[in-house]
């Protein structure tokens, strides 16, 4: 049905998506609190972020389905801001950082974050992983956490040996801790198949919440103001100034880097889910450049493309973006008109909520499968990434994981060079690829890919190629079983090791 031009969905796809946006909002909720408490920040900043991610990237997004608002993956980078420079420095730095990304996004860069090595996204995100639950921890003990990793670490013992059979505060916070933790993960293991999509961190929470309650337990609570209009902390006229701080560039640049590198990989992950419109990566980076900057003028949180919400998306039944802003809009009336609920939320059930979706970034399972498909090298990157993220800093552990990813460009630094041949013949379409398959030549690659035809066969020639990397080999192996999965044809040739289990 028209209106005006403009094609209406039908009621069915209303009623999916309507669906969806709530079984969202249930998995957004404790997440953007909890994310907001692991940043330093008050938990209504984290709101503010959901609610911009919802309503505002929701409708302007380059990947319909994807949800957006505050990210684990951020949340150690804000804390060492925050704690260092202040809450007041956040928002110039988002405000430059959505300069970048718009900036970015018109420039049609979006496809370049792509070429990040997978080896060196999953080990940021294993070594964010670590930090949050030795961070997070502390705060099932109702503390504060300390000011690095090694210190969570090293203060973790004495947490533990300083309980006692004399109950207090700490104990009292540490029993909801676990009982958050033990009904998030019973509730995702046993729940009834009807309930499927009600997501274990809610019942959780709320397990912990109505504990502390009926039994009028004196623990930490979370502190959320009567209005939200209220939260929202516009820059002061000292914005310019800041914005001379080479620290502060440097941070915006590095926000910027990170955030666009998790949604679009993340992004990319939410298209394998689903046979509907594929990503448009630097429209979606222009979209998060205008959350960005929005959430900086709120003084809110940094956002980026969060697999965990996307996912559950995906899964309710989502057809369209409406599910997505129609989530945000559910953020926002129940900050509105329920502030009194939220206050009644322990901070240590909040914090285990953290210290699970903590646990869950570090997947042994996928440095199991770099090692396994490409040997030592992309497993060592994982490694050392993670070790000097949590030792060092986030930039670093980034910085030196591309660095060390370089060395799979040495033995052919003189013949770098992709080339794409394509032509029609009477078995369908014909591609040859040649030359050598790299990150540096990734966004050749996926746009080549992507360009082909949806019907038809296609006959994909890959033997003349002199190398193909593990960044390469990951993007064509998803491609293949997409493609495949949606009942198109495809015949690799000359198929190397890394790729042979798909030659058929």
């Amino acid at each position: 049905m028209k209106v005006a031009g403009f094609e209406l969905p039908s009621f069915s796809v209303i009623s999916r998506d309507f669906t969806a946006s709530i079984v969202v909002f249930l998995v957004a909720m404790p997440l953007c609190m909890g994310i907001a408490v692991a940043s330093g920040v008050p938990p209504e900043r984290g709101l503010i972020t959901g609610i911009i991610g919802g309503v505002v990237v929701g409708f302007l997004a380059g990947s319909p389905l994807q949800v957006s608002g505050p990210a684990a993956g951020l949340a150690v980078i804000v804390f060492e801001l925050v704690r260092d420079k202040g809450l007041s420095a956040l928002g110039p730095i988002l405000i430059l950082a959505g300069i970048i990304q718009v900036i970015a996004g018109i420039a049609r860069l979006g496809g370049w974050f792509r070429a990040i090595s997978p080896a060196v996204v999953h080990g940021m995100l294993a070594g964010i992983g670590v930090l949050i639950v030795v961070g997070q921890f502390h705060v099932l003990f109702d503390a504060t956490p300390l000011s690095s990793g090694l210190a969570n670490i090293a203060a973790m013992p004495g947490r533990v040996l300083g309980l006692s059979m004399d109950v207090s505060g700490v104990e009292r916070a540490f029993a909801i801790g676990l009982l958050t933790i033990g009904t998030m993960l019973g509730w995702e293991r046993f729940r009834p198949a009807a309930l499927k999509q009600v997501p274990g961190a809610l019942i959780g929470v709320m397990a912990g919440t109505l504990a502390a309650f009926t039994l009028g337990l004196d623990v930490t609570r979370v502190d959320v103001p009567q209005s939200i209009a209220s939260a929202i902390a516009l820059p002061g006229p000292d914005l310019l100034a800041k914005w001379m701080d080479p620290s502060v560039i440097v941070a915006a640049l590095a926000i910027a880097f990170i955030a666009s590198a998790e949604t679009l990989l993340s992004a990319a992950a939410v298209d394998k889910m689903h046979d509907g419109v594929r990503t448009n990566y630097n429209k979606e980076l222009r979209a998060q450049g205008i959350g960005n900057l929005l959430c900086g003028i709120a003084g809110a949180l940094p956002m980026t493309g969060v697999i965990v919400r996307s996912s559950a998306n995906v899964q309710a039944g989502a057809t369209t973006r409406l599910s997505t802003i129609l989530h945000g809009a559910w953020i926002l009336g129940f900050v509105a008109l329920l502030p009194w609920l939220l206050r009644e939320i322990p901070m240590a059930a909040l914090g285990a909520v953290l210290v699970v979706t903590g646990w869950r970034l570090v997947s042994i399972a996928h440095v199991r499968h770099l090692f396994g498909s490409y040997g030592m090298l992309p497993a060592a990157i994982w490694a050392i990434t993670l070790i000097l993220v949590v030792v060092e800093d986030l930039l670093t552990g980034v910085l030196v994981g591309i660095g060390l990813s370089l060395l799979e460009l040495i033995p052919h630094v003189r013949r770098l060079r992709l080339k794409v041949a394509s032509h029609d013949d009477d078995q369908g379409r014909a591609v040859q690829l040649s030359g050598s398959a790299t990150f540096v030549t990734l966004p050749k690659l996926s746009d080549a890919l992507e360009d082909l035809p949806q019907g038809g066969k296609v006959r994909l020639d890959v033997s003349r190629l002199a190398t193909i990397d593990h960044t390469c080999a990951e993007l064509l192996k998803d491609w293949l079983v997409r493609r495949r999965a949606a009942g198109h044809p495809v015949t690799l040739v000359g198929a190397p090791p890394k790729l042979a289990a798909l030659g058929h």
